[in-house]
């Protein structure tokens, strides 16, 4: 690709699998969606199946290719057989999409406890790790892939979450910077995602539609993030449209943070 007038290259990703663990929360949800939509074979995985099989008709209803897995993704056993079961259906993995956690609620941290504290830093930083060390080996056999993780806009500046969620998601920040240079050579693109708010059912419940307006008028863009703002940026860093990006990490925050 040269010159001004050529060409951006497309989101295609037509004959590429792809994986997303968290696959039945919001956000993983609507990144199976987005990738299917653009030509993926997508494998959500999660803790529970029945969750897991309603995102994945979300995929269906659109004309997606989907394989909904049940596994928990702090169990090295459990993830390297999930592993294996998607190359089976859906072959060399492509696209590796860390989106299990989300344990943020807020803690004060002189009431923190050591076994919350664990807790937290294995769903968040730990499950990342599991996840990554199960499907790395198949894509350094295939020559190449790209990992997309899933940080917070807690680990970028001080927010309400607790101490363990800030320093369990700085360290997915610093482990997928780290992969990306010790892997570049080996055709692996690592990136990772820090959104701020991101309007979702959990939030739905402990907020009224007044206090979340509210929230969102206190960003500099005046809104909530949706799980689709998550999901295109996504969708941006797993194509070729990122061909050039490794060891990014892009704040989807509204322009909360800026840095």
């Amino acid at each position: 690709m040269s010159g001004p007038g050529a060409a951006f290259p497309a989101f295609a990703l037509e004959g590429r699998a792809a994986v997303v663990t968290g696959g039945s929360g919001a956000i993983g949800a609507a990144t199976a969606v987005a990738l299917a939509a653009h030509g993926a074979a997508v494998a959500i995985i999660g803790r529970t199946l029945a969750p897991l099989e309603e995102a994945a008709a979300r995929v269906r209803a659109g004309g997606g290719t989907v394989l909904a897995l049940a596994a928990d993704c702090t169990s090295e056993p459990e993830m390297q057989a999930a592993a294996e079961q998607v190359r089976a259906r859906l072959g060399q993995v492509d696209i590796l999409c860390t989106f299990a956690g989300g344990d943020g609620m807020p803690v004060r941290t002189h009431e923190e406890t050591a076994a919350h504290w664990r807790q937290v830093t294995n769903s968040e930083l730990t499950s990342t790790f599991v996840t990554i060390r199960a499907f790395l080996p198949a894509m350094l056999e295939g020559k190449g892939g790209v990992v997309v993780t899933m940080a917070s806009a807690a680990a970028r500046q001080a927010a309400g979450s607790s101490a363990a969620y800030a320093a369990a998601k700085a360290g997915v920040i610093a482990l997928s910077r780290h992969l990306a240079g010790e892997y570049a050579r080996q055709g692996i693109r690592v990136n990772c995602l820090a959104p701020s708010a991101i309007e979702n059912d959990r939030m739905r419940r402990w907020m009224s539609e007044e206090q979340r307006r509210a929230l969102g008028e206190a960003f500099p863009l005046g809104r909530l993030g949706q799980p689709e703002d998550v999901a295109a940026a996504t969708l941006f860093l797993a194509s070729s449209a990122s061909s050039w990006i490794t060891g990014l990490t892009l704040d989807i925050s509204g322009g909360k943070v800026m840095v």
